[in-house]
């Protein structure tokens, strides 16, 4: 459903006065950030003998490189681990056994209901009693927490698509003879996650950020490695954490351009893709409507 459905357009005197509040909101941002440029300008912090180890070959080598690379791969393990646990636990809250679907919600909603930090906190305890000789115990730490609570958040996103499908999907399976799980595996979970493919782009997002949390039980991601090298003095700590920052954006500045295009990609095939977690029911719909002919199409077949 479109804005203009919800809402009336807005006229002239409303969009000139919107033009007006972005303008002043805009020169309010700008002067709040050359006030923060000047006073950083008083306390010395432009000086080139802070900033210029930030820009030698030994930060980048031997801090950012290790750093990024970390971080990287916290996230990707954490991506495919939490898709997998994802989609388990979506099944398993859509099973017609209620006990199943019973215990995965409550594994669900305790997940989510639980901050990632804590999650990474308790972990990294759990395995240093349990296996004190394991060497990455802190990188388990961070990717198991991040695969509970971001797959959590995924298997709403999997019960949510599949749910919202037309039932026409579901009956032309059954016509053809499959089982409700095999309808459920076959047909309308594949039609979900491909309306999904960009939610799941954006979720990345999340865990690339959450992943910089492991710097708190210490874990050597971009985040610590960029402390480390600044608590080493001429420098302090704000120069190598900007670098740090400007990094971070821009690698989730590509993955929401990637999202965003594979958006645009699939709507042109005809899907309307998910956007926001709670569109997932109209992005699902959408995707399976292409699917509508064929599915009538085996009905009739069955009927004949």
């Amino acid at each position: 459903m479109s804005a203009s459905v919800l809402f009336d357009a807005p006229g002239p005197r409303t969009r000139a006065l919107m033009l007006v509040f972005n303008i002043l909101g805009a020169l309010f941002l700008i002067a709040v950030l050359g006030w923060v440029v000047y006073l950083l300008h008083l306390k010395g912090q432009w000086s080139w003998t802070l900033w210029g180890p930030v820009f030698g070959s030994e930060f980048w080598v031997y801090y950012v490189w290790p750093g990024l690379q970390n971080t990287l791969r916290s996230a990707l393990f954490a991506t495919v681990g939490a898709v997998i646990f994802g989609v388990i636990l979506g099944m398993g809250r859509l099973a017609r056994n209620r006990v199943v679907r019973w215990a995965s919600g409550a594994v669900v909603e305790f997940f989510r209901a639980m901050p990632v930090l804590l999650l990474m906190i308790f972990l990294n305890l759990l395995l240093a009693r349990m296996f004190p000789g394991v060497e990455d115990r802190l990188f388990l730490a961070v990717v198991v927490a991040l695969v509970l609570y971001n797959g959590s958040v995924i298997a709403e996103l999997v019960r949510s698509g599949v749910r919202n499908l037309p039932s026409g999907q579901s009956e032309a399976g059954l016509a053809v003879g499959l089982t409700p799980g095999q309808t459920l595996r076959s047909i309308q979970l594949p039609q979900a996650l491909v309306a999904m493919l960009p939610a799941l782009l954006s979720q990345l997002v999340v865990v690339l950020k959450d992943s910089a949390l492991g710097q708190i039980i210490g874990y050597s991601e971009l985040l610590r490695s960029a402390q480390i090298f600044g608590n080493a003095p001429p420098i302090n700590n704000l120069q190598a954490l900007i670098v740090a920052a400007v990094l971070f954006i821009i690698i989730n500045w590509l993955l929401t351009l990637l999202a965003q295009r594979l958006s645009r990609r699939l709507s042109s095939r005809g899907r309307a893709p998910l956007a926001p977690a709670a569109a997932v029911g109209e992005a699902a719909i959408a995707g399976a409507a292409p699917m509508g002919p064929a599915a009538g199409g085996a009905g009739r077949g069955g009927k004949a």
